[in-house]
């Protein structure tokens, strides 16, 4: 006799599969894929299998007189290490559901990795990919369980004289973030390094050596891109030109100057908005910035080839870095459990001040954002780990494209509207000639400000309307069809005589 089943199982059945659930028909036997599923959920996050259910979570039930032998088969099967290895001690649990039965497994994280019939599966969303053959990914498998961090890659070949000394300088002084005598303001250049345990002994070979954690942190670029090549950091503004980017930066060099460029892009492009808090003011999205560019050096997956990101759009900022994931989907506030990925580069990062303890990092965003837009911040975990700030209209209101996009147009003669445009003035106008020069032309034949933007590539009405329409009107460049109606429903705008 089943058991009734659970309102937290029927929960599971009704969101449908994904990372850690998974439906199998088997209405009379259990076929193999079973066995794969429970071997990619023993590598991944652990999961949930129901025996009985279709794909898209309808509960067909298993034949009453198939039960047992069902439970027998699996028991066996996944203690039986040449099929699954090393064995797993499962067992499923019958449950009734509406006069139907049901198996429900479920299978925990296991230390080691798993095989199944010699074959290594993974979870990816809904499916269990075998990654037998994809050297990268079963490396990275064996690197999660065993706990390591691959930026204790120790390179016996290098020493403390390769690196920077003028950086780790930089950092002794910056220690007087957490105390006037911090003991790193008295130790060598090796002594230091050697305490912020990135000189450690390669286990393999028994060589001393320095870390990449040291190389990321102390080396020159062309040190760091020999040992590391997909080592970057993109900042990207995009904001008007929402099909490319207005501004960007792509940063290859030392984690340090890598903070500080990706300070200086944000501070940039958003404004540092009025705040208080409690009675003192503060600059909410310095604070903001620092958590969350400190948090895309320190913690990102330095092994994933994932170029990490820092983008500012009209209404969010967010941060992309690859992950070594401990869970899956957003993060609660009140719930997190935070984890260390890289303790080297976080550890060096809380003595000099460009980070807190563990876990402060989420609480403080959480704070700041609040103050600095109203909103709440996101964070996702995942393969991808992604932070989301949501931004209002003050946070990029003000802040454009540079000269170097714009076009500079001197109309020589009054318009005629009013506007304060006369001889020789000159009106800017954001888009580069080029363009310019393409939008004047396409509009030989009479269009819509919907069309000409569309042609443009531009999105935001606003920005088109104040930055280009507007002066294309005063330049004599453009004018519209119904004059006398600016506003007119069926206005549309031709290129001027004068023009042809």
């Amino acid at each position: 006799m089943g058991l009734a089943i659970t309102s937290e199982l029927l929960d599971l059945i009704q969101h449908g599969e994904g990372l850690t659930v998974e439906y199998k028909r088997s209405t009379k036997d259990i076929t193999k894929d079973v066995y794969e599923t429970v071997c990619s959920f023993s590598n991944r996050e652990g999961g949930h299998i129901f025996l009985g259910v279709k794909d898209d979570g309808t509960i067909l039930g298993i034949q009453p007189e198939c039960i047992e032998r069902m439970k027998k088969d699996f028991v066996t099967t996944v203690n039986n290490g040449s099929k699954i290895y090393p064995p797993l001690y499962l067992q499923p649990i019958e449950y009734d559901v509406d006069g139907k039965k049901l198996l429900y497994i479920y299978v925990p994280v296991n230390p080691s990795v798993c095989r199944c019939s010699g074959r290594i599966f993974d979870r990816n969303n809904e499916a269990d990919i075998d990654i037998t053959n994809n050297e990268y990914l079963v490396y990275q498998l064996y690197a999660r369980k065993q706990d390591t961090y691959y930026v204790n890659k120790v390179f016996p070949v290098f020493s403390v004289s390769d690196l920077r000394h003028d950086l780790i300088e930089r950092v002794r002084n910056m220690t007087k973030a957490r105390a006037d005598n911090h003991p790193w303001r008295s130790m060598t250049d090796e002594e230091l390094l050697r305490s912020a345990k990135l000189i450690l002994t390669d286990p393999q070979t028994g060589k001393e050596g320095v870390t990449l954690a040291a190389i990321l942190l102390f080396g020159s670029d062309n040190f760091i891109v020999s040992v590391l090549a997909h080592h970057k950091t993109d900042a990207i503004f995009r904001v008007y030109n929402t099909d490319r980017y207005d501004d960007r930066d792509v940063i290859v060099t030392n984690l340090l100057d890598s903070y500080d460029r990706l300070m200086d892009f944000g501070k940039k492009h958003m404004n540092d908005v009025f705040t208080m808090e409690g009675i003192v003011s503060v600059s909410a999205r310095d604070k903001i910035l620092r958590e969350i560019v400190s948090n895309l050096l320190a913690h990102r997956d330095f092994s994933n080839g994932f170029v990490a990101k820092l983008v500012i759009e009209k209404d969010r900022i967010f941060t992309e870095n690859a992950n070594s994931s401990h869970g899956h989907g957003s993060l609660n506030l009140s719930t997190f459990r935070p984890f260390s990925k890289n303790p080297a580069i976080s550890g060096v990062f809380r003595e000099i001040g460009l980070a807190d303890e563990l876990g402060s990092g989420m609480r403080n965003t959480y704070k700041y954002t609040h103050l600095y837009s109203g909103a709440e911040p996101q964070f996702i975990e995942g393969e991808v780990f992604q932070t989301i700030i949501p931004l209002n209209a003050a946070a990029t209101a003000t802040v454009g494209p540079g000269k170097s996009t714009d076009a500079i147009i001197s109309d020589g003669a009054d318009d005629g509207v009013g506007d304060g445009v006369g001889d020789g003035a000159s009106v800017t106008i954001r888009l580069d000639e080029e363009r310019l020069k393409r939008l004047i032309n396409f509009c030989e034949d009479e269009h819509t400000k919907v069309e000409m933007m569309k042609f443009c590539g531009i999105n935001s009405d606003s920005y088109f309307r104040i930055h280009i329409l507007n002066p294309l009107l005063k330049t004599g460049l453009l004018k519209r069809t119904v004059p006398d109606k600016p506003n007119s429903p069926k206005q549309k705008y031709v290129k001027s005589k004068s023009e042809s």
